[in-house]
């Protein structure tokens, strides 16, 4: 038994090794991203009708380091500030599938033509998505042309209230916030590469997964209940091409799996309606059959002409020290992430100036929320809780699942609604609301 534990710890550190160089590279990309295209500058541009913002949403969502949990919030959220329908559904196809770090990873244990090929399938997902809404989907309820259309948000949750150096940001959110994101998730994925390695031969099932339509409908049916974010999802995905999954099977479970879950579906149909979500899901099958197909028929033929790039692979075993550094840099990241505090410098918004002569009359109100499980959630929930009327404030503790809103007059009935417009369960916390105290909360 412990001999068998540690092969499988053995396995697990030479996955860990092909892939933390890569995924540290991938963090900070990721980084950058994150001070370069914010939310608001995406939400400017998806509210138009024609099939430009669905290309733009499904090409924005692709480098975007969101999981398949933080996409959720993020797309109900370009919806609520004027996105249409078929731009939302793009963005929240392309973007769980991909994202730098996991392109990274993708490179790292699978192959070049892998990493090139996954997320230009993704960006034609979100572009086939977006224009099956666009024609068979539920119509916008506002005629496009109609100048009372919800625009971009302007008020003071989405004029920039960072005040920190770009740089720290970008390292906060790339090798903190990310981490901390996908930490747990990104450690099962290579506990389970691990496994696989040690209790199944290489090759064992290529009989059933090893090519065709077959193969590639039980990989896919292998990812619709499995939670996890696409940087995740390829070590296991290198777990199955070990046991002789072909590689158009392998990508099957990388689209369906972070693509699809429960809380997506329900998000889908409750935001964007019935018939999208149907929509939705029939792109997501016929992405993963056709792209698998494409990937087998594709990936002989590379080999033929470039085996070197389509027999690409690392081994942290035989490529020295660095490998082995890398690891121990990403384990540390990750430690790091999990155990440091988290959440963002609360700076004093543009209301609060105004308000201070009113102190006397400010409420503090405190929800209880369920359904969050990262930094992006919880970052959705506080955005658009300090967009609703009457809020000054609002600080959402992810881990506590708590959220903290202070105003005049505040509307426990819109609040609650507001959170549940994102895909998550809120209810007023059994604390009675209390009135505002200026020493204690803008002190």
């Amino acid at each position: 038994m412990l001999d068998v534990a540690a092969k499988t710890i053995l396995a697990s550190w030479l996955v860990l090794g092909e892939m933390a160089p890569y995924l540290l590279l991938g963090f900070l990309v990721a980084g950058v991203l994150s001070v370069s295209i914010s939310p608001q500058w995406v939400e400017r541009r998806l509210g138009k009708p024609g099939l430009g913002p669905v290309f733009a949403a499904s090409l924005f969502g692709v480098p975007l380091p969101l999981c398949s949990c933080g996409v959720i919030p993020v797309s109900a959220s370009i919806r609520r500030h004027g996105a249409s329908r078929a731009a939302t559904t793009a963005f929240l196809l392309s973007t769980p599938q991909t994202g730098v770090d996991s392109i990274a990873i993708t490179y790292a244990l699978l192959n070049p033509v892998f990493a090139v090929f996954r997320p230009i399938a993704a960006l034609l997902t979100g572009v086939l998505g977006g224009f099956l809404v666009q024609l068979f989907g539920e119509p916008e309820k506002t005629d496009p042309a109609d100048e009372s259309k919800p625009g971009a948000c302007t008020e003071a949750c989405c004029k920039g209230p960072h005040q920190q150096n770009v740089i720290v940001r970008a390292l906060h959110y790339g090798f903190v916030t990310l981490p901390r994101d996908i930490g747990p998730a990104l450690a099962v994925g290579i506990l389970l590469a691990g496994a696989m390695a040690v209790f199944i031969p290489q090759g064992q099932l290529r009989a059933y997964v090893g090519g065709g339509i077959l193969s590639i409908l039980i990989l896919m049916a292998a990812g619709v209940p499995v939670y996890v974010c696409a940087t995740a999802s390829v070590p296991i995905a290198a777990g199955f091409i070990h046991m002789g999954a072909s590689p158009g099977a392998a990508l099957a479970f990388l689209i369906a799996g972070p693509a699809t879950n429960t809380a997506t579906i329900a998000t889908v149909w409750k935001v964007l309606g019935r018939r999208t979500a149907a929509l939705y899901l029939v792109t997501v099958t016929i992405s993963a059959i056709v792209f698998g197909l494409v990937l087998d028929w594709l990936m002989p033929a590379i080999q033929g002409a470039l085996p070197q790039i389509a027999e690409h692979a690392h081994s942290a075993a035989d490529a020295g020290w660095l490998p082995h550094a890398a690891a121990i840099a990403l384990l540390a990241v990750l430690a790091f992430s999990y155990f440091s505090k988290g959440g963002h410098e609360k700076q004093p918004s543009e209301n609060q100036g105004d308000s201070t002569g009113d102190l006397s009359r400010m409420q503090r109100l405190e929800l209880t929320v369920s359904g969050m499980t990262c930094s992006h959630c919880a970052a959705s929930v506080e955005r658009s809780l300090a967009e609703c009327s009457g809020v000054l404030s609002a600080d959402v503790d992810l881990h506590r699942g708590r959220a903290v809103i202070v105003g005049d007059h505040l509307n426990s009935d819109q609040l609650v609604a507001t959170v549940a417009e994102l895909g998550y369960v809120a209810r007023v916390s059994d604390a009675p609301t209390e009135p505002f105290t200026a020493s204690r909360e803008l002190s």
